[in-house]
């Protein structure tokens, strides 16, 4: 039977409790960009204006630009942010772009006790965003991570948006890893989590990594360290069904790696073929704990 995780709302958090609950505590908010030039700017400069200068709960603002060719790291520069080139972070683990890889090196990258993730392509962004993930780690020392969740609307139209995770993860998750099945938004690209935590568990390098931190926490801390935090509504950018195709061969290639099949029988790499469209060639990449990788452990 799948624990029952915890469950809040962002207004619970006003800005004011949030501050008063840090006691020390240094919060770091990485944002992964990659040609977002439209939207990173108005993120960016809603965090920094509300939640670094008004209330200053956030102490580290930082960019992560994963090989941008618009002016995504000048806009966010900008607006506030500390802008790091995902490439500069750890060279010697490659220089490959993908989403998992600029969210762990966006961890190497900071210093917060809690770190904070934030995609940049939302257009309506409210603070409650970051307090919504960052307050129950404050409030509650048995928390260990917290995945936000909110209303998805498509074209306009609401219930329609989460596609990948509603034909694709919820299904695999189901069969696999019950035990995640209260997850409202398994793939929600706003999430936080406890430094130790986050360095404890790999990171895949593409867009598996949001389900693969997942059970990767629940596996080494327990899923009952979990929670999930309502945010209201997320409006961005949808992407079109080849894309969403490719990413959920990454997601299926992820949870498929974890789900102790024998060693092999789960192929690490594949191509996506699709009538019309140039084939799409998915590899599962991981990048290790960063408690392992000597040259952090050295800094951190």
């Amino acid at each position: 039977m799948s624990p029952v995780l915890r469950s809040f709302h962002s207004s619970e958090f006003p800005a004011e409790l949030v501050l008063a609950s840090k006691h020390g505590r240094r919060v770091s908010v990485v944002l992964p960009a990659r040609n977002e030039e439209s939207t990173v700017g108005l993120v960016v400069g809603l965090i920094h204006e509300e939640l670094v200068e008004r209330h200053p709960v956030v102490d580290e603002l930082v960019g992560i630009d994963d090989g941008s060719i618009d002016e995504t790291a000048v806009n966010a520069q900008a607006a506030g942010a500390t802008v790091i080139s995902a490439a500069d972070v750890l060279p010697e683990y490659g220089t490959e772009h993908g989403k998992g890889q600029a969210l762990w090196r966006g961890l190497a990258a900071t210093t917060g006790d809690i770190v904070a993730y934030c995609d940049t392509d939302i257009r309506n962004l409210d603070v409650g965003f970051i307090l919504g993930l960052v307050g129950p780690l404050l409030a509650h020392d048995d928390i260990d991570l917290v995945k936000g969740f909110y209303e998805r609307p498509l074209d306009g139209q609401p219930g329609q948006g989460g596609r990948v995770t509603e034909l694709v993860a919820r299904p695999l998750i189901a069969l696999l890893f019950p035990h995640l099945a209260p997850l409202i938004q398994p793939l929600a690209g706003e999430f936080a989590a406890r430094r130790g935590v986050l360095e404890a568990v790999p990171f895949v390098g593409g867009y598996g990594v949001d389900l693969g931190l997942l059970i990767d926490v629940a596996e080494r801390f327990g899923a009952r360290g979990i929670a999930q935090c309502d945010l209201g509504t997320r409006v961005h950018r949808n992407r079109s069904l080849h894309e969403l195709g490719a990413q959920s061969l990454e997601i299926i290639t992820t949870v498929l790696s974890r789900a102790g099949f024998p060693e092999g029988s789960v192929p690490r790499s594949a191509a996506l073929v699709a009538p019309g469209a140039d084939p799409v060639l998915i590899r599962l990449e991981e990048r290790p704990p960063l408690c392992e990788v000597p040259s952090h452990r050295k800094t951190a």
